[in-house]
């Protein structure tokens, strides 16, 4: 039975999920953990990638699940820390993708289907794990995703390899070395 007391504080827990402080760990109403600052999306993956490429950003999909505790630690901890998330958000734009979820989306393919079906299309078995887009969304035309990113990730990086893997991608260091090289000898714009 709901009573007054359990109505209003059920309304002061939707108030806060409505407007959470910039950069707080917010959960979605499918019950993932989230950011303030992530993309509500449209559902078209070559409507987001354009609009992330026409302000300057790069698009990435993390895909997440409920009951996740990589994924509680990637928001508590990981962009919880305020370099890292000022990093992010400055130069991407992250949409957060249900690997269970029912949503439909269109594929940058054009193929319309429920996040659940696109976690497998996509190839994606854990979370969290983080896709990384070509800023041209013509770099994406008649490849297979896995063909078309620039980098992925998968599960959860200690926060320094975090950080290192935004970097890389914003700095386009896939186009001239690993991921894994870069994390030993990360260029720098000194030489």
């Amino acid at each position: 039975m709901i009573t007054r007391r359990g109505f209003a504080l059920g309304g002061l827990a939707l108030a806060a999920v409505a407007a959470p402080a910039r950069g707080e760990t917010v959960m979605t109403p499918d019950g993932l953990h989230s950011q303030s600052w992530f993309l509500d999306g449209s559902l078209d993956l070559n409507r987001d990638l354009a609009a992330a490429t026409a302000a300057g950003k790069r698009f990435v999909i993390v895909w997440e699940q409920r009951g996740c505790s990589y994924c509680r630690d990637l928001h508590r901890v990981t962009l919880a820390d305020p370099v890292i998330a000022s990093y992010v958000r400055d130069h991407f734009a992250v949409l957060g993708l249900n690997m269970h979820g029912t949503r439909t989306l269109t594929d940058f393919d054009g193929e319309r289907l429920a996040e659940r079906r696109l976690v497998r299309k996509h190839g994606i078995a854990f979370t969290p794990s983080f896709q990384f887009f070509p800023e041209d969304p013509a770099a994406m035309a008649g490849k297979p995703v896995a063909d078309a990113e620039v980098h992925r990730t998968v599960g959860l990086l200690n926060p320094q390899d975090f950080l290192a893997t935004f970097r890389y991608v914003h700095e386009r260091a896939y186009e001239r070395q690993s991921f894994d090289t870069y994390l030993v000898w990360p260029e720098t714009d000194e030489g």
